[in-house]
């Protein structure tokens, strides 16, 4: 009894699926009141699980969870999130608006350091470290690879890597000699390439993926015609 039961609710599954896809796929025909539905769905559907998570995995396990089962002291750190999260709340009603510029102050403050941080020690120098073990004369050696050809693809990394963080210094009046500033636009330009052909590397993978869940899509709606067809027969 139970099969018909998994088919049955895999059926009404692949039913919604196919028309919500049918929906998106109507926007090629322009603007219509199904791919708005579709996509309404879509957004209510991310912001509910959105909501879920951060109320399983934040606000009960951070806040309800101490203040029910924790001691006075932890109880009374808990009180300090709540306090913020109050005053930012202020932040919708215009009189009350500055009792919440503080916390927002502080949530920004946090976030910029987070991110500078994250640039930092998460992408900057740790590039800058790979770019100059590429140049390891040693260890080139010991890896048994092409000493020539893996220098070469060092440099050629060191280079672009150098170049394009030059490359978004835009005030080249800062240098007077002609020379110096002739060799300061031939690096500008030359970091700018390496942008060029980053961004467009990163336009290639995207639209790859993109025709990749394309094709995924197109498939599914075979596969559930197919099977509804075979069941219909």
């Amino acid at each position: 009894m139970s099969a018909p039961g998994i088919e049955l609710v895999d059926m009404i599954g692949g039913l919604l699926s196919f028309l919500l896809t049918l929906c998106v796929f109507s926007y090629l025909l322009g603007d219509n009141v199904l791919f708005r539905l579709a996509i309404h769905i879509f957004v209510g559907v991310a912001a509910g699980f959105v909501a879920a998570m951060a109320l399983h995995s934040v606000i009960w396990p951070q806040l309800f969870v101490p203040l029910i089962g924790s001691s006075l002291t932890e109880k009374l750190w808990v009180l300090i999130p709540i306090l913020l999260s109050v005053l930012l709340f202020t932040k919708a009603v215009p009189r009350l608006s500055t009792l919440g510029s503080p916390v927002m102050a502080f949530l920004v403050g946090v976030g910029a350091a987070v991110a500078v941080g994250g640039a930092l020690l998460g992408t900057l120098f740790p590039q800058f470290r790979a770019a100059t073990q590429l140049l390891n004369m040693a260890a080139l050696q010991a890896s048994g690879k092409e000493v020539g050809l893996e220098l070469l693809n060092g440099v050629l990394i060191l280079f672009g890597l150098v170049v394009t963080f030059a490359s978004f210094q835009y005030n080249t009046s800062l240098f007077k000699n002609p020379s110096i500033r002739a060799l300061w636009n031939m690096i500008y330009w030359s970091g700018r390439v390496f942008v060029a052909i980053t961004f467009g590397v990163i336009f290639a993978g995207v639209y790859l993926a993109s025709l990749a869940a394309l094709t995924e899509r197109l498939y599914s709606l075979m596969v559930f015609l197919f099977n509804l067809f075979s069941l219909a027969g």
